[in-house]
């Protein structure tokens, strides 16, 4: 039955992506789409642009950007045994949060322009900031874990982390021009349409290289499951796991966000969502299907993102809230039946 599961998800999924490419803001016919797919090439070069070099680029980044997401909360829940931790929740998406805001507000540049002070476009800026933001936090993290054994302390340090980091991009908000505050609230709202068919190699790859540490890390996490002492008992080295999961959490996290922006949601709901479905905690089967369940969901995400057509296209961040947020109540009202860590 729960491998029935896994078939319909892949079927959903090659539909939804299917739909992702012939549907958007611009219309084009259908046997357009699909001979252009096909590479026939008769179309007009504007279409051929539209689905070649914007949607399809934009469904890819879709399917990765959600499954990254979705492991790396599942990853956390899992460590922290709190069903409400989350790829933000240790400051990383704040870290990466920080470095644009640094781009963009104190060196006056733009998603679209150029940089001041800088020698590559602003966009490529932007990316680079982010980056280096997420990596810096990841560090900090990464250091801290090596100190302290709790993971409720190194929970709350990640908060903290956080908060500050809301704090200096606050300050440098205050102190900035019109135009910078407006292109960083732009990159806040998050958008599956900023990695080119060109970048797009390298973004699949980073993303397919964490993915495949979260996978190497299932019999580990099952293990934890039980607890810390009884996974020390089982031969486990709790304290590499959790700098190996940090590092996969920060790869994904971090790549995901330069890329796309702070999307909301995904990383906390998904992992609960998947859960539900197979009414099991065992990572051998959650952790495939809740990477599944992410490429879903960001997928639905970016195709209700361009149902205004003509009219423009809704902010990421604007959906995912409605999404995820019903199953995050409904596990929060239903805590004491649903029992994921044990």
């Amino acid at each position: 039955m729960k491998y029935r599961i896994v078939w319909c998800i892949l079927l959903l999924l090659g539909i939804l992506f299917a739909a992702n490419l012939f549907l958007g803001s611009a219309k084009i016919p259908f046997r357009s789409v699909l001979s252009i797919l096909m590479g026939e090439g008769t179309e007009k070069d504007t279409w051929m642009y539209i689905i070649l070099q914007t949607r399809l680029p934009q469904a890819v980044t879709a399917m990765f950007a959600g499954a990254a997401l979705a492991v790396a909360g599942l990853m956390l829940q899992t460590v922290f045994a709190n069903p409400l931790a989350g790829p933000s929740i240790l400051g990383i998406d704040s870290g990466a949060s920080l470095g644009v805001a640094l781009v963009i507000l104190l060196y006056g540049g733009t998603v679209g322009g150029v940089v001041v002070g800088l020698s590559f476009s602003g966009y490529m800026a932007v990316i680079f900031g982010a980056f280096t933001g997420a990596i810096t936090i990841l560090g900090i993290i990464i250091f801290f874990s090596t100190l302290i054994r709790s993971n409720v302390m190194l929970l709350i340090i990640g908060i903290m982390i956080g908060y500050i980091t809301s704090s200096a991009i606050s300050l440098l908000n205050f102190f900035s021009t019109a135009e910078g505050v407006f292109s960083y609230t732009m990159w806040g709202m998050g958008d599956f349409s900023g990695v080119s068919a060109e970048q797009l190699p390298y973004f699949c790859g980073i993303l397919a290289l964490g993915l495949l540490l979260a996978l190497v890390l299932i019999k580990p996490l099952n293990a934890l499951l039980l607890g810390e002492r009884y996974a020390e008992n089982l031969g486990v080295n709790v304290k590499r796991v959790r700098i190996l999961l940090l590092i996969s959490t920060g790869i994904l996290t971090a790549v995901t966000t330069a890329f796309c922006g702070p999307v909301a949601f995904i990383g906390l709901a998904v992992p609960h969502i998947a859960r539900l479905m197979l009414g099991t905690s065992n990572h051998k089967l959650l952790m495939p299907v809740t990477l599944l369940c992410g490429s879903f969901i960001a997928l639905l995400c970016n195709l209700l993102s361009v149902l205004p057509g003509s009219a423009g296209v809704i902010p990421l961040n604007a959906i995912t809230p409605v999404l995820g947020a019903p199953v995050i109540i409904y596990v929060i009202v239903n805590q004491k039946k649903i029992q994921y860590f044990n």
